[in-house]
């Protein structure tokens, strides 16, 4: 389903071993992912998510949490290099932003589009060039999953069992074939993967 473009739709989130994006205290749960998040094996696996991205496909929630947070460490000379890179990239490339509710975009250089996300993927692909990264936003992974438009999948995989929470990988997804193109494990338990679609 590439098209003449060739840009790449790619996908980053991090799992429990249970496949789990939260824990059981719902979506602002992530106790069972904070030991590991600034761990080098998680910090270098960020930097590899944004490297070719050009473009970023936020849901409203994350833009939100996002855009609060990463602009103060853009500035901070103090922060992890790496920290700061990807917080760099995330504030000067192009964002788009599903959402429902708002009407424009708090931030510089993002626009707000209330449309299917294979729709818009669709249209990203057919102008421009760099990776399109959904950055950590389930409500448009598992559409484009569901429409097999993704092509890169970036995971962290951590070394608990939520035991709740919400699953990346529901039940009726089309049956689909992967390489895994990178891993790296950490002394933590934690392991950061590059899975490519096989098409």
């Amino acid at each position: 389903m590439t098209n003449s473009t060739g840009r790449r739709v790619t996908a980053n989130l991090s799992l429990t071993l249970d496949g789990r994006y939260n824990g059981p205290g719902g979506p602002s749960d992530f106790a069972a992912f904070a030991p590991y998040v600034t761990s080098e094996v998680a910090r270098n696996h960020m930097n590899r998510i944004w490297e070719n991205a050009t473009t970023a496909l936020l849901g409203r929630l994350n833009a939100e949490g996002f855009m609060g947070y990463w602009p103060s460490v853009a500035e901070d000379e103090n922060a992890d290099p790496r920290d700061r890179g990807y917080a760099k990239w995330l504030v000067d490339t192009e964002k788009v932003v599903f959402s429902a509710t708002l009407t424009e975009a708090p931030w510089a250089r993002t626009r707000v589009v209330n449309a299917p996300a294979a729709d818009v993927v669709a249209d990203l692909k057919a102008t421009g060039e760099g990776d399109i990264l959904v950055n950590s936003s389930t409500s448009i992974i598992k559409p484009l999953l569901s429409a097999d438009l993704l092509d890169r999948l970036y995971l962290m995989i951590f070394p608990e069992i939520a035991g709740g929470g919400q699953r990346l990988f529901d039940d009726g997804l089309p049956a689909s074939k992967w390489t895994l193109t990178h891993q790296q494990s950490g002394e933590l338990g934690e392991i950061a993967m590059v899975y490519d679609r096989v098409r």
